[in-house]
C-alpha cells in the first residue's frame, strides 16, 4: 500500500529585504548564454550550505538536491535558467569598434545608443549607429541591421577585448515603488525563487533544483539536467512577457499573450514547446484556489521554457511551467511587480507541500 503524506508544516518562504538583495545581485551579474559563470557562482554560494548534494555538470548547470523524509517520496525537478540574452564580440576594427552578434532573441530596432558592459571585467561601451542628422530618408524608413552596428569601446578599453567576449546591457537593478526594473529578470526571478524554495524545501518530496544554462539559445542545459536528475515530475520557473499595455485600436484584440502585471503567477497549459500535464495544472490551480493565491493562465501560443525539453527526456517527464509576468522582455530593461514574484513563490511552495505519489499514479485522463 502506498503511503500518503500529510501537508508539510514547514515555514513558507516570503519576499523580504534579503531576497530582493539576492535578486539585485543576480540581475546585475553578467551571464550571457554560454558564459554563465557569474550567476553560477552566486547560486553556488547560496545553495552549497543548504542543499544535501550540489554538483556542476559538464555544460555548467548547477544541480542541487534537497532530500525529504519518509518513504516513496516524489522526485520533483524545478528548473530556472541562469543565462540571459546579450551579445558576442566577433571582430575588431580600427579605433576599437567591434562587430557583434546577438545571443538569444533580441529586437535589433532598439539597440542603437544602448550602453553595454563587455567581457568579464564589465568594460563600458555603447552600441553605435549613425545619428539621425547623417541618415538619408531611405535609411530612416528601414531598421538598422546588426551587421551595420558596432560596439564602441574607445582607444584604451578596447585593447582589453577580444572575439568571443560577451556583452550585456548596462542597466542596473532598481526598485520603483511596487515594481522591479532590471535587465535579465528573465530568468533571474526564477533563479532567486528556486534558491528560496531550496531554503524552505518541504519534507514530503525530494527537491531537485536545476539552475540551467543556454536556455535562450535552445533549452540546451535543461535537457542534460533532466537526464541526470531523472525526476518523476518537473516545473519550469521562468518569466513571461506581460502584454497588457493600452490598445490604441479598440478592434485590435490581444491574441498573443494575456498575462498581465498584478494578476499573479502565470500557469501554462500549452506553449510552442510543451503541452502541460493536466495533473500538474490542476495541482497548481487548486492550490491557488484553496490558499487564496491569485494566479492567471498564460495564453497558449508561442514561446517556451525549459519544460520544452524536460518533458521529452528519457521515457517522458510530466511537466508544466509557472512564470512571473514582466513587461519589455528581452530588452535593456524589464518591469515586474514584487507582489507577482511573492505570489509565485507562495504558489509553488504550497503546491509542493501537496505533492504525493497518488498525484501521478493511475491512468492519465487527457
Amino acid at each position: 500500500m502506498t503511503k500518503k503524506f500529510e501537508v508539510s508544516t514547514g515555514i513558507a518562504p516570503e519576499i523580504g529585504a534579503s531576497q530582493i538583495e539576492l535578486l539585485e545581485k543576480c540581475c546585475n551579474a553578467t551571464a550571457v548564454s554560454g558564459d554563465e559563470h557569474e550567476v553560477r557562482q552566486i547560486v553556488l554560494d547560496e545553495v552549497k550550505v543548504i542543499a544535501d548534494e550540489v554538483k556542476v555538470d559538464a555544460l555548467g548547470n548547477v544541480l542541487a538536491t534537497k532530500f525529504g523524509r519518509g518513504d516513496d517520496r516524489v522526485r520533483v525537478m524545478l528548473a530556472a535558467h541562469m543565462d540571459e540574452i546579450g551579445f558576442m564580440i566577433v571582430k575588431k576594427h580600427d579605433d576599437n569598434l567591434f562587430e557583434f552578434e546577438c545571443v538569444g532573441g533580441i529586437d535589433e530596432r532598439q539597440l542603437p545608443g544602448k550602453s553595454v558592459l563587455v567581457g568579464r571585467d564589465h568594460l563600458p561601451g555603447v552600441i553605435g549607429a549613425k545619428p539621425i542628422h547623417l541618415t538619408t530618408a531611405k535609411e530612416r524608413k528601414n531598421k538598422i541591421e546588426v551587421s551595420s552596428l558596432r560596439i564602441d569601446l574607445g582607444p584604451e578599453i578596447g585593447e582589453k577585448v577580444k572575439p568571443g567576449d560577451r556583452a550585456t546591457f548596462a542597466t542596473r537593478f532598481e526598485l520603483l515603488g511596487p515594481s522591479i526594473r532590471a535587465k535579465a529578470l528573465d530568468d533571474r526571478l526564477g533563479v532567486a525563487t528556486l534558491i528560496e524554495l531550496l531554503k524552505h524545501a518541504p519534507d514530503n518530496i525530494d527537491l531537485l533544483a536545476a539552475f540551467t544554462v543556454q536556455e535562450e539559445v535552445g533549452l540546451r542545459g535543461a535537457r542534460v539536467a533532466a537526464y541526470a536528475f531523472d525526476p518523476d515530475m518537473a516545473i519550469a520557473v521562468d518569466s513571461t512577457p506581460a502584454y497588457d499595455l493600452p490598445h490604441w485600436d479598440e478592434e485590435d484584440e490581444n491574441v498573443q499573450y494575456n498575462t498581465c502585471l498584478d494578476a499573479g503567477p502565470a500557469i501554462y497549459v500549452m506553449d510552442r514547446a510543451t503541452i502541460a500535464d493536466r495533473r500538474l495544472v490542476k495541482l497548481l490551480t487548486e492550490t491557488g484556489d484553496q490558499e487564496g493565491i491569485p494566479y492567471q493562465f498564460r495564453q497558449p501560443g508561442g514561446g517556451g521554457t525549459d519544460a520544452g525539453v524536460i518533458h521529452k527526456t528519457r521515457s517522458g517527464i510530466p511537466s508544466t511551467s509557472v512564470s512571473i509576468p514582466s513587461r519589455y522582455a528581452h530588452t535593456a530593461a524589464s518591469i515586474a511587480r514584487l507582489d507577482d514574484w511573492a505570489n509565485t513563490l507562495r504558489l509553488l511552495y504550497a503546491a509542493l507541500t501537496r505533492v504525493t505519489p497518488e498525484l501521478l499514479a493511475g491512468e492519465r485522463r487527457d
